[in-house]
């Protein structure tokens, strides 16, 4: 497993952030604090993992496939606190506490682009690493990270507007080997570094 990290600051109590922004549904949630391995640590509060200088917490990023090796990238609707409106690979989310990153992946898909089970039949966790990150005066990942993969027989669609600001299939290969074609898409960093390491 590699570390791959990041030098800045950002402060904030989610205290403050839960009284005074009630719209973060996250406040309410919680993710699971890790060790470097991934071991589970405690269950912490969603909001307070992203802040400060963060909590390491369990966390993936799922690439969704076509048969012709073309990526699915969603962006992150405008509502999102943390990187929003940035183009993800193609879901990133948390596991619930006691729900493997399959269960979560399959969860997410459903809940933000309705892609159901019976669209695709290889889901599998491909790799892991650790990273961290900071957005300017919001706050931080930092995240054991797995990467899940799956290839969709049946590209339909549904995307959930609160979640996905837009989709786009784009060839893999290319996004990779030639990002200045795509320097109008902001990525996020999780998974620009899933994507480096794909290639490595």
């Amino acid at each position: 497993m590699s570390t791959d990290n990041a030098a800045n600051s950002s402060g904030g109590s989610a205290t403050e952030s839960a009284e005074t922004d009630e719209r973060h549904k996250n406040a309410r949630q919680n993710v699971v604090a890790v060790d470097g391995d991934d071991n589970e640590l405690e269950i912490v509060n969603r909001l307070d993992a992203h802040m400060g200088d963060g909590i390491r917490h369990r966390a993936f990023t799922a690439l969704i496939f076509d048969e012709d090796d073309n990526i699915l990238l969603a962006q992150r609707s405008p509502t999102k606190r943390l990187w929003d409106t940035y183009w993800d690979g193609t879901v990133a989310s948390h596991p619930e506490p006691g729900q493997s990153q399959e269960e979560a992946t399959r969860q997410r898909l459903e809940e933000e682009l309705g892609i159901s089970p019976n669209q695709y039949d290889d889901l599998r966790v491909t790799d892991k690493f650790e990273y961290k990150r900071y957005y300017p005066q919001e706050g931080v990942e930092h995240e054991v990270c797995s990467v899940l993969k799956l290839t969709l027989t049946d590209k339909s669609l549904d995307p959930v507007e609160e979640e996905v600001g837009g989709v786009m299939w784009v060839p893999y290969e290319r996004l990779h080997e030639n990002p200045r074609w795509y320097r109008q898409l902001r990525l996020c960093p999780w998974f620009e570094i899933a994507m480096r390491r794909d290639f490595e």
